[in-house]
């Protein structure tokens, strides 16, 4: 690998990853959480898109921008951690130049779909809490197509052009990209070119997703906010506002990582690159684990169909239903039945 790392080379058949700079000696022990939360998003993922199929009354607007995050987060996650693992494991480091730009445009497509999906999800909720006799005559099937293809059309189209820069680069000083996988700043930063068109490129890609898209997200949520201050008992709004807490944490916990590893790829000079790696890591594997948890454990219909399958079990778990002890629901009309405790 050393020979590979000279000079004199402008079209790399190869890169290679170098995993964690400075934590290669732990890259067996770090591959545990790793590969357990890539099973656990795997699971929940797929579990999810097994039960909406499965039940024909979850076939609505709020569960198909569900199952369209459950296989956004299988592409996201499934483009990063079997290459990563492969790393860990067995020391594989080499990656085709081709599949590293491939890998590059999957990771930052997805990344935006999701973004877009997470926009999607909150304007279904808002329609569904602020206007809930409309909501099945606003967010009807073929809105709610049109709003997947702009979302997904969207995510190609921002995301294509970084591999497309990153090809005609001359790479003349080494071809070891110190990350788990091709990000698009440590790729073009190993060019012996100027590559001012990629940075600015990739810095309008950024706000373009992540600022329009939070931006929309709170005026969603602002909207919402109001709506719950206005229901009538308290207990209505600690409910209600208690799950759309915990959807609000499932979308602060992709934003705020990826907002993170963007700025800190171009302007965090002075924090280590282990650091920079795993900041790297972390919005593209917690969200897809975590969004099943919350947004499909959290939801009554989907929870009672997965009880379902394990009929003994679940008559047991049902039981809480029953009694003083009883949870509370709060109904969201043309949208999900939400439980609290």
């Amino acid at each position: 690998m050393s020979n590979s790392s000279t000079t004199g080379f402008s079209n790399p058949s190869t890169f290679f990853l170098l995993g964690i700079p400075g934590l290669q000696e732990a890259h067996v022990l770090i591959s545990i959480p790793f590969c357990a939360i890539y099973a656990i998003a795997l699971l929940g993922n797929f579990t999810i898109l097994f039960v909406v199929k499965r039940e024909p009354s979850l076939h609505e607007p709020m569960y198909y921008f569900l199952c369209m995050l459950a296989v956004t987060d299988l592409v996201l996650c499934t483009s990063n951690i079997p290459k990563l693992l492969s790393i860990f494991w067995f020391n594989s480091r080499e990656i085709d130049f081709s599949a590293c730009l491939t890998q590059m445009f999957f990771i930052h497509c997805f990344s935006t779909i999701e973004s877009g999906l997470y926009v999607a999800m909150a304007f279904d909720r808002y329609v569904a809490i602020c206007h809930p006799l409309r909501h099945s005559t606003i967010l009807t099937n073929p809105v709610v197509a049109k709003i997947a293809l702009v979302v997904v059309l969207r995510g190609s189209m921002l995301a294509l052009p970084c591999p497309l820069l990153a090809r005609q680069w001359p790479y003349c000083r080494t071809n070891i990209i110190p990350h788990t996988h091709c990000e698009h700043m440590p790729v073009v930063k190993l060019a012996c070119a100027d590559i001012s068109i990629s940075s600015y490129y990739g810095l309008f890609a950024l706000i373009s997703r992540i600022g329009l898209d939070v931006l929309l997200i709170t005026m969603s949520y602002t909207q919402i906010l109001r709506a719950i201050f206005r229901l009538p008992t308290k207990d209505a709004r600690l409910k209600t506002f208690g799950t759309c807490s915990a959807h609000l944490c499932a979308i602060l916990t992709f934003y705020i990582p990826g907002l993170f590893s963007s700025l800190t790829t171009r302007f965090g000079h002075n924090l280590p690159l282990h650091f920079h790696v795993l900041i790297g890591n972390l919005y593209l594997l917690v969200p897809p684990m975590l969004n099943p948890i919350i947004y499909g454990v959290r939801t009554q219909q989907i929870r009672a169909r997965l009880l379902q399958l394990f009929p003994q079990k679940g008559t047991k778990l049902l039981s809480f239903g029953s009694g003083s002890q009883s949870k509370s629901r709060v109904m969201l009309p043309g949208s999900m039945v939400l439980v609290s405790a």
